[in-house]
């Protein structure tokens, strides 16, 4: 359909240019809408986004740092992707680093419902690091991308605790090396 409003503001913005037409990129719908939730971000003091590009709010990192449970005095790096249907898709987000997680896979693949079948376009990226602070908080050994790690905290949660600090420090565990990721 053609937006009649659109080519009047063109020829606007034409006769006050001398005549040049603009090559001013609109935004997209995915980049009003990340550029709100970043904005409206209200993040816990254990955690923090970076920007690679600052012109590129479509890609960015969250840094989690928790506090207390199995992963306390650890740094954890996700990839956030938003893509052009966001909000009415999750974004891709993915840990950087190789963690033992019940719900993160030893790709950096993150096991979270509401960056799958419970994604909704009212959700946030303030709901995602909320999300995945949680995890850090109480791992949920019921829906595993990590059956390992998940079959170890329902049967010896000591065991678990003693490997989750293990790999936290940087090495092999079951002949998997895994990351360093403790603060220092």
């Amino acid at each position: 359909m053609l937006n009649l409003f659109s080519l009047k503001q063109e020829k606007k913005d034409e006769a006050a240019g001398g005549g040049r037409t603009s090559n001013k990129k609109k935004a997209s719908a995915a980049q009003l809408r990340i550029t709100k939730d970043i904005n409206e971000l209200e993040l816990p003091k254990t955690c923090k986004t970076e920007f690679p590009d600052p012109n590129d709010l479509l890609n960015f990192k969250v840094k989690i740092f928790p506090d207390e449970g199995f992963y306390r005095q650890g740094q954890f790096s996700f990839n956030f992707k938003i893509g052009d249907q966001y909000p009415h898709e999750p974004p891709k987000v993915k840990c950087e680093h190789k963690i033992y997680h019940p719900n993160i896979d030893l790709e950096g693949n993150v096991c979270l419902n509401i960056l799958r079948e419970d994604w909704k376009p009212v959700l946030t990226i303030n709901s995602i690091v909320y999300g995945l602070q949680y995890l850090f908080l109480e791992p949920n050994p019921e829906d595993p991308l990590n059956k390992e790690a998940a079959i170890e905290l329902q049967s010896n949660r000591r065991l678990f605790e003693q490997n989750v600090q293990k790999t936290m420090k940087g090495g092999s565990l079951n002949g998997v090396y895994f990351d360093r990721c403790i603060r220092s």
